[in-house]
């Protein structure tokens, strides 16, 4: 078999479908529900073109307790997952020391800073080009203070080139006059963008895929088989789906998919929560983070999305809503006028590694085997680029960036 498998219809899996598309590989997109409900529909909408700062920084390690013990906060553990957990715990310990850090930030801000290069063919091709917001993003602080406590990121970012605005109170409500008096210290990140709607941009990308002839088997792949010239899948069905190569982007679901080839991987379900509100009382032109309250609020075609959370619980736990209605409770102290009266919940599963960079590469035990997941809060960001660099190393021609830091046998 010729043909090209990709597992996962997500903006990662899409992304890599295109890419060998364009070179001319026979592609067949594996996911149970292609039109379904997912991460990359319910995202925050941003081209976070200046994320390089992992999750895991110097001295989060000391704070994580105390937030810890709000059920309801930005960060929470479900006890019964922590036995589960424990491995990912460690190693996210390990890579949130300084020397650590300043490893890995090159290798996200490699993966961001090509972001609107590679996305630019799709949005063209997918005629979305006009629904790319270049407002940057305005990170909100309660004072300069509060700043300054992130300064070890800031400095960082500044060291890998992100460019950054520092505006007083009167300066952040002359960008975004509907901000509430809480917050008295903003940062402008001018490189950032956001999309008009997330579930928009991937109908049209299913669309386009289908338009292409690229055939979708709506079926959950269980196994991968262990083979050296040629790749297997075991469907839910039953069914072993033959190809000259496969490429694992299922996102959170990917782990089980890589241990079935004896590839270990230490990926988790950091599970998000938003409310899109369908009128919500107040314009913004831009993203907003707040930066101590740790969520984003993105105005997009469906309304004004709020969103946030780290949520540990694994991929069948049930949704607890009460972390919606607490991030639009948030919301509305920080925004005065924001009306939380019609909003739409959601929870989706972030694909998760300890060290903030996502597994993309070549299987070290079964050569036709391909990873493209873990990709955090940065799917939608990175998506484009990972894609490139998978058609880059699947047709064996000179790979856009090294793909060497994001390769699964560092968790070996």
């Amino acid at each position: 078999m010729t043909r090209t498998i990709v597992i996962g219809a997500g903006i990662v899996g899409l992304s890599c479908a295109y890419y060998l598309a364009q070179a001319g590989k026979t592609v067949v997109i594996v996911d149970p529900t292609p039109e379904g409900d997912k991460a990359s529909f319910g995202n925050a909408a941003g081209l976070a073109v200046t994320e390089c700062v992992p999750a895991g920084v110097p001295g989060l390690l000391f704070n994580m307790p105390k937030l810890l013990l709000d059920p309801l906060g930005p960060l929470f553990l479900k006890p019964t997952h922590v036995r589960s957990m424990l491995p990912w715990l460690i190693e996210f310990q390990r890579s949130s020391s300084k020397k650590r850090v300043l490893e890995i930030a090159p290798a996200l801000a490699a993966l961001n800073d090509r972001t609107y290069a590679d996305f630019a063919p799709i949005l063209r091709d997918l005629e979305y080009e006009q629904h790319v917001h270049n407002k940057g993003c305005l990170v909100l602080y309660n004072d300069e203070s509060s700043f300054e406590k992130d300064r070890f990121s800031w400095d960082l970012k500044a060291q890998h080139g992100v460019r950054f605005e520092r505006l007083n109170s009167g300066e952040v409500r002359e960008l975004e006059p509907d901000i509430g008096p809480r917050k008295q210290f903003g940062v402008l990140e001018p490189d950032w963008s956001h999309i008009s709607s997330p579930k928009q941009l991937m109908d049209r990308f299913l669309n386009w895929a289908k338009d292409q002839n690229i055939e979708f088997i709506r079926e959950t792949a269980v196994t991968l088989e262990r083979t050296q010239d040629r790749a297997s899948v075991q469907l839910g069905n039953g069914d072993l789906l033959e190809g000259e190569c496969v490429v694992v982007a299922a996102g959170a679901w990917s782990k089980s998919l890589a241990a079935s080839i004896g590839d270990k991987c230490l990926l988790e379900s950091e599970r998000g929560y938003n409310t899109t509100f369908r009128t919500p009382g107040i314009s913004l032109t831009r993203e907003l983070l707040f930066a101590e309250e740790m969520f984003a609020v993105t105005p997009i075609v469906e309304g004004l999305r709020v969103g946030g959370a780290a949520e540990f619980a694994g991929l069948k736990t049930p949704p607890n809503f009460e972390r919606s209605h607490a991030l639009a409770k948030l919301a509305s102290k920080m925004l005065p006028d924001l009306q939380t009266d019609n909003g739409d919940q959601w929870m989706g599963h972030r694909s998760a590694t300890p060290d903030s960079l996502p597994v993309i590469g070549q299987s070290p035990k079964t050569p036709c085997v391909h990873y493209a997941f873990g990709h955090g809060h940065l799917g939608l960001t990175q998506g484009p680029t990972t894609g490139r660099l998978i058609a880059d190393l699947v047709l064996q021609r000179e790979p856009v960036i090294d793909p060497k830091p994001y390769g699964i046998d560092r968790f070996a």
